[in-house]
């Protein structure tokens, strides 16, 4: 039987032939008139991609926050050991965002200014902190849909899973139907991906034929600029972490959790490493009731690396279209990234649509995801090993502080 070509290998393949077809055209036909030809012809084909990124961002967030809430099952169970989780997750995925912002910046004179064949100049979006906290609170159910207002879609979210924890077996068919909803909007997810080779493609041949090859070494810095980020993470927060809340050696604890983190590079998919990082969390001796609660927790909404991913993208966009972003939007980035990785599938990829929310919030024009989605698998190899990990120093912390507490009770 032929075997199915990885959509990671797709996405490199269409990635590469989009800059040696721009390239090309930027040879053949110069800069500008490159630039003109294939924003008329080509990169429509990319902008249908991107619209169909900001179409299922709405969907998906709504439903799997909603279902996320929904399977902690019991709001008891939440009340004991869930807001320590949660605080956990909250407290390094904001740390993730401002350590992400701060290595951006400092690769930010390396990023370039690209010229726009369009004409058009872009500002982002100046907003009042206190503003934003008040519009995170919807005053109707439809607006925030129909707006895409994504603070709010997540609010409506948290707020509608609790009550149908709430309502008890009244409200569990409803919570069977957002259980089915979510996994049919998945599936949407992946037809969209599908595609993404043929709009890497587009959007490579536009953004190289208008920009000459300058604009690939601005791509391998990006990168560095991520993966610095990511190993800072790791060794400031998670070494940290376990030695001090868990008393562990964080040798020891990256030892254990070293074949989670292994498949968690090659697969890009929290969910389906989820099964390794319990056995390693099995070793460190954490208690069974805790490790099933907080990894599958962490696989929905702790997403460390994602949230530093989508701090350097932003940074690195903002640049590209000639937008210096001030402290309010660069804070306004935090808590949309914070809030935005609570609500990234633990599938491969799915951080690429988030991205789309978080430009959003402070006017950047999604159309240049395209420039860095055709290196996101290798963005995702990182974002994804960090939030395993990140998972996995969770479930030791809360599993240690628990103990301690059942060994007072029992004193």
């Amino acid at each position: 039987m032929k075997k199915k070509m990885n959509l990671g290998v797709k996405i490199l393949i269409g990635l590469v032939l989009g800059i040696v077809i721009g390239a090309i055209f930027w040879l053949t036909m110069g800069a500008e008139a490159a630039g003109a030809f294939t924003a008329k012809y080509i990169k429509p084909f990319g902008d249908i991609f991107v619209n169909l990124l900001k179409f299922i961002v709405v969907p998906l967030v709504l439903l799997s926050i909603m279902d996320g809430v929904i399977a902690m099952h019991d709001i008891k169970k939440v009340g004991k050991i869930g807001w320590k989780t949660v605080a956990y997750f909250l407290v390094t995925t904001a740390i993730a965002c401002v350590l992400g912002l701060i290595v951006a910046n400092l690769f930010k004179g390396s990023f370039p200014v690209l010229e726009l064949q369009e004409g058009a100049a872009y500002e982002a979006k100046s907003a009042n902190l206190m503003d934003t906290i008040v519009n995170i609170f919807p005053n109707n159910f439809i607006n925030p849909l129909s707006t895409s207002a994504m603070l709010q879609i997540i609010f409506i979210a948290i707020i509608f899973g609790c009550g149908v924890l709430v309502a008890g077996e009244k409200g569990k068919p409803f919570g069977d139907f957002i259980s089915s909803f979510n996994e049919v909007t998945q599936r949407v997810m992946s037809f969209i991906l599908e595609l993404s080779p043929y709009g890497v493609f587009a959007l490579m041949v536009w953004v190289v034929a208008a920009q000459g090859p300058k604009i690939l070494g601005s791509l391998g810095l990006v990168l560095l600029a991520a993966y610095i980020g990511y190993i800072l993470h790791t060794i400031l927060v998670y070494s940290l972490s376990v030695k001090i809340f868990a008393n562990m050696s964080p040798l020891r604890f990256f030892k254990k959790i070293f074949p989670a983190a292994a498949f968690a590079f090659t697969s890009t998919s929290s969910v389906a490493t989820l099964p390794i990082t319990k056995e390693c969390c099995d070793e460190m001796d954490v208690h069974n009731e805790i490790s099933s609660f907080v990894l599958p927790l962490g696989a929905t909404v702790n997403m460390d690396g994602t949230a530093i991913y989508q701090c350097v993208a932003a940074i690195f966009l903002a640049k590209c279209i000639g937008v210096d972003l001030t402290l309010t939007q660069m804070i306004i980035i935090v808590v949309t990234a914070t809030l935005a990785s609570i609500g990234t599938a633990g599938t491969s990829g799915a951080g690429m649509i988030m991205l789309a929310m978080v430009l959003d919030a402070v006017g950047i024009p999604p159309t240049y995801i395209g420039i860095i989605y055709g290196i996101d698998r290798l963005f995702d190899m990182g974002r994804t090993t960090l939030n395993i990990i990140g998972d996995a120093s969770c479930a030791v912390c809360v599993n240690h502080w628990e103990s301690k507490k059942e060994s007072k009770n029992v004193a």
